[in-house]
């Protein structure tokens, strides 16, 4: 035979080989096609997830993680649909019935819900359980301060006359005695603002963390703080010794000292000397002081960040 007529024949073969291969795998195609084509009845499994669990109640983790649903369909869509994309139900434990220390959730009852969620036809379609039952027990309850964390810094000439208040500044939570009974506060995130020269207001979430078996009622609150323009302020005033015994004649220098503080603007003027009082105590004296501590224990509500020029005031004992 002539290489000629040899290629011929190889070439032939193979052509015959690719004809037949297209011909097998197009079968294939063409019955798989047929097969999936047929209606079939089948159970799958449905994987649950609980949402929107009562914050009183504490729910038991025994509960089922899988419901069973009789499927009659062609098979694309039970391989499609179920088989390839695992499509989960979520429960809404807030829709649930209470009855006798459980939570009752009839899937009758929740059929749109249901079919929307899934894809499904309950008229081909039926889950093998009626209802899921779920144990609970209540929790307790408690009221708890809210404490904000916060880290302001203000633009010059721009201060704050309170603090920043919280809404609601204390908040229900729920969850087991033993736990409950030992928390009287939370926390908030932190509150982190620099050069500040407007008023403050916002939201801010609470610092949960290491509380997980806690159920907040909410888990965020409200900020405001009002921010003025203010100007520093200065005043001199008398020192008042107290607790200074009869028979001792003393004598302090400097006699009066100068209180420095911020105000607002629309305040200043209101500012005077009998809104202040300074004193030291001779009675916190120890053996071998020769100097007292000033301080000031009366100032207006509206001034703040205040300061003296001199905080040690020396004396002598005249005989």
């Amino acid at each position: 035979m002539s290489q000629k007529q040899g290629n011929r024949s190889i070439g032939f073969k193979k052509g015959n080989l690719k004809t037949f291969s297209f011909f097998l795998i197009f079968s294939a195609v063409i019955w798989v096609f047929v097969q999936f084509s047929k209606e079939y009845t089948q159970v799958v499994q449905i994987p649950v997830k609980y949402v929107n669990a009562p914050l009183d109640k504490s729910i038991s983790e025994d509960k089922p993680r899988f419901l069973e649903l009789r499927l009659q369909d062609n098979g694309f869509v039970i391989f499609w649909d179920f088989k390839i994309f695992k499509p989960s139900l979520s429960i809404d434990l807030s829709t649930a019935l209470e009855k006798n220390g459980q939570l009752i959730y009839v899937l009758e009852n929740h059929r749109d819900t249901i079919a929307e969620q899934l894809g499904i036809d309950f008229e081909k379609s039926r889950f093998l359980t009626d209802e899921i039952v779920i144990d609970f027990q209540l929790k307790k309850e408690k009221k708890i301060a809210v404490i904000p964390q916060t880290e302001l810094s203000y633009a010059v000439g721009y201060s704050a006359g309170e603090r920043v208040s919280i809404d609601p500044d204390s908040i229900k939570v729920s969850g087991p005695e033993n736990v409950i009974d030992t928390i009287s506060r939370v926390k908030t995130l932190p509150l982190i603002l620099n050069n500040i020269s407007k008023d403050l207001s916002g939201e801010i979430a609470l610092d949960t963390t290491n509380l997980g078996m806690l159920s907040f009622y909410k888990n965020k609150v409200k900020y405001s703080q009002k921010v003025e323009k203010f100007t520093e302020g200065k005043m001199k005033i008398d020192v008042e010794v107290l607790n200074v015994p009869p028979e001792i004649n003393l004598v302090i220098f400097p006699k009066e000292v100068v209180v420095y503080y911020q105000v607002n603007l629309e305040d200043y003027e209101k500012v005077n000397a009998s809104d202040f009082e300074v004193i030291c105590d001779y009675a916190s004296l120890q053996r071998g002081d020769d100097f007292m501590i000033a301080e000031i224990v009366k100032k207006p509500d509206y001034v703040n960040n205040l300061r003296l020029n001199e905080r040690k005031i020396q004396f002598i004992i005249k005989r």
